[in-house]
């Protein structure tokens, strides 16, 4: 068992790291510039992002839990109808998104009391990075998918891929070109788009047996629109409120000034770190769990949820000791800011404490 979980589990990781690695180079690229409210624009811009994009996370949990079920029942027409019925809802989200673009940021903006400067740089930010919606959230779809299926290759070498893409586009625009947050932005659509079109190029290379199913009755019949309504529902709420304390912590931040701000960011990177690297265990136990469930073997369910404890708070206190005995070195790696650098690790103990405690909601999270 340990095997199987392994096997789902590392690639997972390397893939999910790279994730809070992307945001920590993005940190890291605006937070040597000359001011500090480059870092505060990020915050903010991300922020607003992450509770549009995590509150359609269920468009890749849901597909990984409900892809997985019917592979462990062997029923190749269901995991067709899972796959298209995500990649509608997808295109449907994506464009809604798109499409209220203006009302979604001023009432962003309007919740957070952000300085001008950083509101202007936020702004100029979220503009841009709007029009990723349709690759990102198809991209949840695909990697939920490919796990569903029990490949964690393809998650990985997408993530690796697009991040390591963002990074250096984002390098290229703001240290080559002169551009500032509008950099970054501009480097996440295009980086988003050119993995869209390898997880396309990997879905027909290995899966073009299953079919994109056009019946739009099919999508929509309604038992089976009802089972996956209200898997996503239970998810989307639970990530609403998940997105909810992250964005309320970032918002209240920048109620306290640029400084603050800047802080509470570079340490929210290290929490990021924390939970996308223990989450490769949990999206390990929602593929595993998923297919023991559907196959209706018990033992081995239980097996999955025990060893998967095991993982994940032992990774747990890993990270808990790095951060105890590497703190500010890794903190100085964000900045060059020496005042800022002290003011974050005032609060650094907080940190050190988290994965200890964070590692056991993250793998329920996956069961």
């Amino acid at each position: 068992m340990n095997k199987k979980i392994l096997r789902l589990a590392i690639p997972n990781i390397l893939s999910n790291l790279s994730v809070p690695l992307l945001s920590s180079v993005d940190t890291a690229v605006v937070g040597h510039l000359d001011q500090v409210y480059y870092i505060g624009a990020i915050a903010i811009g991300s922020m607003i992002f992450n509770f549009i994009y995590w509150g359609f996370g269920f468009l890749r949990m849901g597909t990984t839990g409900l892809t997985a079920q019917a592979f462990g029942k062997k029923d190749t027409a269901e995991i067709s109808l899972i796959f298209s019925r995500s990649i509608f809802i997808a295109l449907l989200s994506a464009f809604a998104l798109i499409l209220f673009q203006n009302y979604i940021a001023k009432f962003s903006f309007y919740l957070i009391d952000a300085s001008s400067d950083v509101e202007f740089y936020a702004m100029e930010y979220f503009y841009i990075r709007i029009y990723a919606a349709p690759a990102t959230l198809l991209l949840y779809v695909f990697h939920g998918w490919f796990l569903g299926m029990q490949n964690a290759r393809f998650p990985l070498f997408l993530t690796i891929i697009v991040n390591v893409l963002n990074i250096i586009f984002n390098l290229v625009f703001v240290y080559a070109l002169g551009m500032k947050a509008d950099g970054v932005a501009l480097g996440t659509v295009i980086a988003q788009y050119i993995g869209l079109v390898l997880a396309v190029l990997l879905y027909l290379f290995k899966y073009s047996d299953y079919k994109i199913v056009k019946d739009i009755k099919k999508i929509f019949e309604l038992t089976s629109i009802k089972k996956f309504l209200k898997v996503n529902f239970d998810i989307f709420v639970r990530t609403l409120f998940l997105i909810f304390a992250f964005s309320f912590f970032t918002a209240e931040s920048a109620t306290f000034g640029d400084d603050i701000l800047a802080a509470n960011t570079i340490l929210l990177q290290l929490w990021m770190i924390l939970s996308f690297g223990i989450d490769g265990f949990a999206f390990a136990a929602e593929s595993l769990v998923g297919r023991f469930f559907g196959s209706r073997d018990k033992e081995n369910f239980n097996k999955v949820i025990k060893y998967s404890f095991y993982w994940g708070i032992g990774l747990g206190v890993i990270l808990s000791f790095v951060y105890l005995i590497f703190g500010e070195e890794i903190v100085s790696l964000y900045t060059n800011n020496s005042e800022l650098i002290t003011l974050t690790m005032s609060f650094f103990i907080w940190t050190i404490f988290a994965p200890l405690v964070n590692s056991i909601c993250y793998i329920w999270d996956g069961v």
